[in-house]
């Protein structure tokens, strides 16, 4: 199949050697608004053909599919072209801005009957497909209650330094992933409660710390989840590893550091190691999301083969940014937000 590339960024060179892990997929061409960064990384990677025009590359490289790598403020502007070209498209995270341009993008996708499918990769981290497999097992009875955390002192605007100009900073961008592990891990929420903080204004515009409580799932699991870059020592050998603890009906289950998956139940403790696959592209300080690529892109693949339908499509992620945005009204007005649940 053949594949473009939108947005030459600090994650497109990762997202292209994740493609290349995969078999019959080819980079036929790469957009950006500088054209003098897609040359750059074209250069670098062997892609044939350079666009600042993202129009003239849908006409004229007429790729199978897209991928969509740029910023947030590219998501809503070039899926919909490529809507409008009846090409597949899949979108990094945040799918856009806002609940509302979201809704509209899953729309005109829909109406032209094109895949629109986003690229939600912590899902696909080892420790958490682990983590899900043994839930979905029930090796813990029913859960309960449970935690997520990922909270570092890492410097995220180093690589990324257009981060530190959003408004709305990690619910939109670390948040979509956690919810949506969440969502996979324990089912639909019912309700959600949150507590945001700006600790770094006003090098950093938006909330870098945010506090979730919420109700999921038919069992109506308790879901704590916190995440914070506030460039702070707590849990920096941890970067970027989520941790959890799940407790359920008959044991729970954790995530620790060095991905360790750790089962306690009435016959004991097992513990086992989840370790990221390791690629001789992926930045080893990245490693356990560098790595996910792969396999979430394989699973996207294999819904625009038609073989199987993908996780993480358009209209499931609506589902998760409801849950970001609720968070940001929640946070707002301290006050707890609902939903229709399972």
């Amino acid at each position: 199949m053949r594949l473009a590339l939108f947005g030459a960024g600090f994650w497109t060179r990762f997202q292209l050697a994740a493609w290349r892990e995969l078999p019959g997929v080819e980079c036929v061409a790469i957009y950006n608004r500088t054209r003098g960064r897609a040359e750059a990384l074209a250069r670098e990677c062997g892609i044939p053909a350079v666009y600042d025009d993202a129009g003239a590359l849908l006409r004229e490289a007429r790729p199978d599919f897209v991928d969509n790598v740029t910023e947030v403020g590219g998501h809503l502007p070039l899926s919909l072209l490529c809507a409008r070209h009846r090409i597949p498209c899949i979108c990094q995270k945040p799918l856009a801005a806002s609940l509302a341009d979201a809704r509209e993008l899953v729309a005109a996708f829909a109406r032209t009957g094109t895949p629109l499918l986003v690229h939600e990769n912590w899902r696909w981290q080892a420790p958490s497909v682990a983590l899900r497999r043994r839930l979905a097992a029930g090796a813990i009875g029913t859960p309960f209650r449970a935690r997520l955390t990922m909270t570092s002192g890492f410097d995220c605007w180093a690589n990324q330094p257009a981060l530190a100009q959003l408004e709305n900073y990690i619910l939109t961008d670390l948040g979509t992933h956690l919810l949506d592990t969440a969502r996979a891990c324990f089912g639909e929420a019912r309700s959600l409660y949150a507590q945001t903080h700006r600790t770094l204004s006003p090098a950093v515009r938006g909330e870098n710390v945010a506090t979730l409580l919420l109700s999921m799932g038919a069992a109506r699991t308790s879901v704590t989840i916190e995440m914070a870059f506030a460039k702070t020592p707590l849990e920096r050998e941890c970067f970027p590893q989520t941790l959890a603890f799940v407790e359920g009906t008959a044991g729970s289950l954790a995530l620790d550091p060095g991905y360790r998956l750790r089962l306690t139940t009435a016959r004991g403790t097992e513990v086992t190691a989840h370790p990221p696959p390791a690629y001789a592209w992926a930045d080893p300080a990245y490693a356990v999301v560098h790595a996910s690529i792969v396999p979430c892109h394989a699973n996207l693949l294999a819904a625009l083969r038609g073989e199987s339908a993908a996780e993480t499509a358009g209209d499931d992620n609506l589902k998760t940014l409801e849950l970001v945005f609720g968070a940001y009204d929640s946070a707002r007005h301290d006050a707890v937000v609902r939903f229709g649940g399972e």
